[in-house]
């Protein structure tokens, strides 16, 4: 766990550069605008791989259909104004995987609410037994990962494991 802690740590750090505080606060602190976006899926690919080498979990890879599941829900977390694992049209992780073309097998969701960055967010999921399962899951091959971030800053994140 010590390894893991200092990874996160370590990325972390890298994050600093591609967040920017605002001056605005959500309920837990300050909210963090999302710049550099086209990296962000990147920096967790690459945590998420770290945190799997360290359990001794074969890597995953981003999936763009998966990521579009992914985005698609983040949306409707958003519309909804709640963290949950059913879109408004009643649809599960599966439904919108399915819809997106993936054929493989869904192997978990994580999903957030938050005005923190991704690597608090994937630290926070780590802190959880359900939702560590889910990203350290060694039966998953590919990762969907994406966000939407409301004029306020709050942050809805969306992950998908699957293989």
């Amino acid at each position: 766990m010590k390894r893991v802690f200092l990874i996160l740590m370590a990325a972390t750090l890298t994050l600093a550069a591609a967040c920017t505080p605002t001056s605005e606060t959500g309920s837990g602190g300050s909210a963090y605008r999302i710049r550099n976006a086209d990296k962000v899926q990147l920096r967790m690919l690459d945590s998420v791989n770290a945190l799997r080498q360290a359990a001794d979990a074969p890597q995953v890879q981003l999936n763009a259909q998966l990521n579009a599941a992914a985005a698609t829900h983040s949306r409707d977390m958003s519309v909804q104004n709640r963290p949950w694992h059913f879109g408004s049209d009643g649809s599960s992780p599966l439904d919108r995987v399915t819809r997106t073309g993936y054929v493989g097998t869904v192997q978990g969701e994580n999903i957030s609410e938050t005005y923190e960055n991704e690597l608090q967010t994937l630290t926070a999921w780590m802190e959880d037994a359900s939702t560590r399962a889910v990203i350290l899951d060694p039966k998953a091959t590919n990762m969907g990962f994406s966000w939407f971030q409301e004029a306020n800053g709050k942050i809805w994140w969306t992950m998908v494991m699957a293989n």
